[in-house]
C-alpha cells in the first residue's frame, strides 16, 4: 500500500500519530485501527507506517512528519506522539531528541510482566503512561498517569437475534456451544478446558465444545495431547475443532456460543472476553488479564483462580446444568460492555487524556 498525505496534514492540523510499526498483524495493531476509525472524528490524526490501514486512515512518513513537527500547532499546542510498542517510543525519541519535533509522547503499557531495563528506560522518556488495568498497572516501576481499559465495537460484536438458528447454521453437533478462541499454545489455558469439561460432556450431551485458532508447529505437541485426551474419553463428537477462521467469521462464530472460555494463564488485557460479552454470551474466564476487573462474578459469568482446577470444574459444571441461567448472564454481560467498554468510551478518554498533556 502506498503511503497518502491527508489533506490535513498539508495544512499541518495533525494532531495525533500513532505508531503502527509492526508489519504483523496482532492484537496491538488490530485495538490501535479500531480506536483510531473512531478518534479520527475527535481529532486530526495519522499513523507512522501504512501497515494494514483502511482508506478512511492516512499514513504518513518520518521525514515529513519531523518537517511539519519542527513547529507547534497555530494554537501554540504540541502534537501528540502515542506509542503501543518499544520501537515506536524509539521512533517517537528520534523525531523529539534528533529532529527536535514539537511532541508530547504517550506509550500505553497492557503487559503483565516486569518490564526490562531498557524498556523502564523509555518509558521514563514518556509524558504520559496509560495503562489498560490495574493488573498491568501494577507492573509499572513509574505509575500510570491513567487507566483507559480497552473497549469493543458492539456494531461488529452484538447478540444474535436467534441463538438457536445461528447455532443449528454452523451445522455442529448438539445445541449449544462452548467456545475457546485464539492461537492454540499452553499459555492459552485449552488443557484447562477439556480437563474440566470431559468429566462432564457425556452428562450432558446436547453441549459441544469448539475449538478455533492456528495450531503452530512448536504447539502440535501440546495440541495432539489435548485431542488424545477427548478420544480416550469416547468424546469426539463433542469436541470439535475448527482450524484456524477468517477474522470476518469470528463475530459469528462467538455469538453463536452459549458460552465462551478464556482460561490463559497469563495475559496482557484479553478482548476475547469483551467480544463475547457484546454478543451476549456468557464467560467463564481464569484471572488472567482484565478480566477479574471486567466479568461480574455470577452475573456475567465466572472468573476462577488460575490454579483453582477443583473451582474451574465447580463454575462449569453450573453452567452446563442451566442453559437458560446462561442467557441472563449473556443479557447483562451485553448491557456491561454497553455501560463501560465500547470502542467509542475507549477512543473518547484517550483524547481527552491528550488534551491535559497540553497548557
Amino acid at each position: 500500500m502506498e503511503q497518502t498525505t491527508h489533506s490535513q496534514l498539508n495544512g499541518t492540523q495533525i494532531e495525533l500519530i500513532l505508531g503502527n510499526s509492526s508489519k504483523r498483524f496482532s492484537g496491538v495493531t488490530s485495538t490501535m485501527l479500531q480506536v483510531a476509525s473512531r478518534q479520527r472524528s475527535l481529532i486530526p490524526l495519522a499513523t507512522l507506517g501504512d501497515h494494514f490501514l483502511p482508506e478512511n486512515i492516512e499514513s504518513i512518513d518520518l521525514l515529513s512528519l519531523a518537517k511539519i513537527c519542527k513547529k507547534p500547532l497555530s494554537s501554540g499546542r504540541y502534537r501528540v506522539f502515542h506509542a503501543r510498542r518499544n520501537n515506536e517510543m524509539i521512533q517517537a525519541l528520534i523525531l523529539k531528541k534528533v529532529f527536535h519535533a514539537k511532541l508530547k509522547i504517550v506509550f500505553t503499557s497492557t503487559a503483565q510482566r516486569h518490564h526490562t531495563s531498557f524498556t523502564r528506560w523509555l518509558m521514563n522518556q514518556m509524558d504520559g503512561i496509560v495503562s489498560t488495568c490495574s493488573a498491568a498497572a501494577n507492573y509499572l516501576q513509574r505509575p500510570a498517569d491513567i487507566i483507559i481499559p480497552h473497549g469493543i465495537d458492539t456494531a461488529t460484536y452484538h447478540p444474535s437475534t436467534n441463538k438457536n438458528k445461528s447455532w443449528s447454521q454452523l451445522g455442529l453437533p448438539g445445541k449449544y456451544g462452548i467456545g475457546i478462541f485464539g492461537r492454540i499454545r499452553k499459555q492459552k489455558g485449552l488443557d484447562r478446558l477439556i480437563d474440566a469439561a470431559l468429566p462432564l460432556l457425556k452428562q450432558h450431551p446436547d453441549f459441544t465444545i469448539v475449538i478455533t485458532g492456528q495450531v503452530q508447529s512448536k504447539d502440535r505437541a501440546y495440541f495432539d495431547a489435548q485431542m488424545a485426551k477427548v478420544e480416550q474419553a469416547g468424546l469426539q463428537g463433542q469436541v470439535v475443532y475448527l482450524g484456524e477462521l477468517p477474522f470476518a467469521e469470528i463475530p459469528a462464530m462467538i455469538r453463536s456460543m452459549s458460552i465462551v472460555t478464556a482460561l490463559s494463564r497469563n495475559e496482557g488485557f484479553g478482548l476475547t472476553v469483551l467480544e463475547a460479552m457484546a454478543s451476549g454470551v456468557a464467560v467463564l474466564t481464569s484471572d488472567a488479564g482484565a478480566w477479574p476487573e471486567i466479568v461480574r462474578e455470577g452475573i456475567d459469568g465466572h472468573t476462577v483462580s488460575n490454579n483453582n482446577m477443583a473451582d474451574l470444574s465447580s463454575k462449569l459444571a453450573d453452567m452446563l446444568a442451566s442453559p437458560e441461567t446462561l442467557d441472563d448472564m449473556g443479557k447483562q454481560g451485553r448491557q456491561r460492555i454497553e455501560q463501560h467498554f465500547t470502542i467509542e468510551r475507549e477512543a473518547e478518554s484517550l483524547v481527552n487524556y491528550f488534551n491535559t498533556l497540553n497548557p
